[in-house]
């Protein structure tokens, strides 16, 4: 009989790069040959060796395309580090949260990211999803935290500080229908009693962080929510008012458990995680951290 190389488990998750936990799947599922020493599994090199051969692609096969739904610069990072690990193509769509959201129910993402308040339970995100996953199984990872607030003009001269001052005459500049910035407010107007009619320039919407600021900033509003890292890009002052979850939700089903798997390996890997810190303005303690899944 001829000498064979054979790997450990741990040894086999080293050169394909993934956990030990997918390995140990693999080998459940029976794509993964192995044979025992005693108490420890072992795979041949020739078996793996089959196993790249049959799942590698080739120039004439399709890349498989996912999209993730998002403004937030750690997706496109996220994105890099899928494309590095499974060989798909990333596509970002700049939906906001509740859209991102629907786009998923309606089959048009693969990985929406949001950060919905919800003001009856003060949680973040699961009230959403509930309400429009009935019927899906899924699972929501926690991204990141970070800070949201009010962007004001230096030295905060109209003295905002809470949801209760922008009554009156200070010149609100808000967020689109459907992004979790603009839910925020409105839950906040909701459960403070305030009328949406009460807020001059509620109506004056704009499409992100930046342009939020950057009408502050140039003295076209008084006041606009945002996120406390965009704060430090333009020349405005940041209040914050909460702690907000920003959040990334898969729908688990047959073809979506290399995604999800990867996912959470490059969520809880340490590397990827100082390099969403590096940014500035996150929280990553809780990253990779299953917030809710279902059966």
């Amino acid at each position: 009989m001829q000498n064979q190389t054979s790997y450990t488990i741990e040894e086999v998750a080293q050169l394909l790069k993934v956990s030990k936990l997918t390995i140990y799947d693999l080998v459940k599922k029976g794509e993964l040959p192995v044979f025992k020493v005693g108490r420890q599994m072992r795979l041949a090199s020739e078996d793996l060796d089959v196993y790249i051969a049959k799942h590698r692609m080739n120039s004439n096969q399709e890349q498989k395309t996912i999209i993730i739904s998002g403004q937030d610069m750690a997706l496109d990072i996220l994105g890099k580090h899928i494309e590095a690990r499974l060989g798909y193509k990333v596509l970002r769509s700049r939906e906001g949260s509740f859209n991102g959201l629907l786009a998923m129910y309606q089959g048009n993402s693969d990985i929406a990211s949001l950060h919905m308040y919800d003001g009856d339970t003060t949680a973040y995100n699961l009230p959403y999803i509930r309400k429009v996953f009935v019927s899906h199984r899924y699972i929501l990872l926690r991204l990141l935290t970070r800070k949201a607030g009010f962007y004001v003009a230096k030295g905060n001269p109209l003295h905002i500080t809470s949801i209760a001052d922008l009554q009156g005459d200070v010149r609100l500049i808000n967020r689109e229908k459907g992004s979790g910035i603009r839910t925020l407010l409105d839950e906040l107007l909701r459960t403070h009693g305030i009328s949406q009619t009460q807020v001059a320039g509620y109506g004056q919407e704009e499409k992100d962080h930046i342009s939020v600021a950057s009408a502050v900033a140039s003295g076209a509003a008084d006041v606009g929510l945002g996120i406390e890292k965009t704060a430090r890009l333009v020349d405005v002052d940041f209040v914050p008012i909460i702690e907000e979850s920003y959040d990334i939700v898969l729908l688990k089903n047959d073809g979506n458990e290399a995604l999800i798997s990867t996912v959470q390996e490059i969520l809880n890997d340490a590397a990827f995680q100082q390099e969403i810190h590096a940014i500035g303005g996150y929280d990553v303690s809780q990253m990779g951290t299953v917030v809710f899944e279902t059966i």
